[in-house]
């Protein structure tokens, strides 16, 4: 199983490097349509768990995956922060999204296998990966990552590494008087990686709290990142229209928390988890839609 997801994850990063070359793929259409795609790769690879380990194995990978899916809208608002502090424009953005989603694969994998590793050796693990996720479920709660600053990694790394004020067009490096210099492009993916390694403190633990099989943790969590460039183009149109979606992402965190705080005494089934985090994100969804409509301006004040 092992050889099939590599093959298919590598064939797949190709088929996104390829077919978003240049500016091609940018419109909210086709954001739109590649995120479906995505979603029905990441389910069409649970097909294939429940064809080749049966159905509680393919819950158990789409409970993982969902999570992880929900918890990547995170990573997503932090993005844009960065790309609008550096001026990054769309048509340079897709090739630093490929290099963070590269970056992000091989750093889940160091993240799931060293936390299988410690929750097979400590049991304790466990409770110290519910505390930070109910912690990080507080922080959430109280502030809307869609409304942050400026990214602070992106501002402390600006004020230690030699920078270019301007880009340089899709360059990531420039030589100027015999001095290289990094340009914000080199920021952005540097500033990308950066997030990711912050949040995947939260999201694989999150994921542990549904198993510690390492293939189901660590493919959902493949399959789930893949479709971040797409995810994102749509999130970057829709952003303002989300304004309660961070309460249903405290709530994913806050669930997944106590469930590894309660697993010793309370067993919650994968298809369960999976309905509570569809409810969860639903409710956030719709009430943020419901309050864009009542906010939405008439046509009266949008003339005026």
């Amino acid at each position: 199983m092992w050889w099939v997801f590599w093959a298919l994850l590598l064939t797949l990063l190709g088929v996104d490097l390829l077919a978003h070359r240049g500016s091609r793929g940018q419109s909210r259409g086709a954001a739109l349509a590649w995120t479906g795609i995505w979603v029905a790769v990441g389910l069409a690879f649970g097909g294939f768990v429940w064809a080749t380990r049966g159905g509680e194995a393919a819950s158990t990978y789409l409970a993982a995956w969902l999570i992880e899916k929900s918890l990547s809208l995170d990573n997503l608002f932090v993005f844009l922060v960065i790309f609008r502090g550096l001026g990054v424009p769309p048509a340079l953005q897709h090739p630093v999204l490929f290099l963070g989603i590269f970056g992000a694969l091989v750093l889940r994998a160091g993240f799931i296998f060293a936390g299988a590793a410690a929750l097979e050796r400590w049991s304790w693990v466990s409770y110290v990966f519910g505390a930070i996720l109910l912690v990080t479920a507080w922080r959430v709660l109280r502030e809307d990552p869609a409304k942050q600053g400026d990214s602070r990694a992106v501002q402390w790394l600006s004020r230690r590494l030699p920078v270019t004020r301007e880009l340089e067009g899709s360059r990531f490096v420039v030589k100027r008087e015999g001095r290289w210099l990094a340009t914000p492009l080199f920021l952005a993916v540097v500033g990308l990686e950066v997030t990711d390694i912050l949040f995947a403190v939260d999201s694989v633990p999150a994921a542990f709290s549904v198993t510690h099989d390492t293939f189901l943790l660590y493919s959902s969590n493949a399959f789930a990142i893949l479709g971040l460039r797409a995810l994102y183009l749509v999130i970057a149109e829709a952003v303002g229209s989300l304004e309660y979606l961070h309460y249903g992402l405290a709530g994913v965190l806050g669930f997944a928390g106590l469930k590894m705080l309660l697993a010793s005494w309370v067993e919650i089934s994968p298809l369960l988890s999976v309905a509570l985090i569809v409810v969860l994100l639903g409710a956030a969804v719709g009430a943020s839609l419901r309050h864009a409509r009542r906010h939405r301006p008439t046509r009266r004040e949008a003339e005026a």
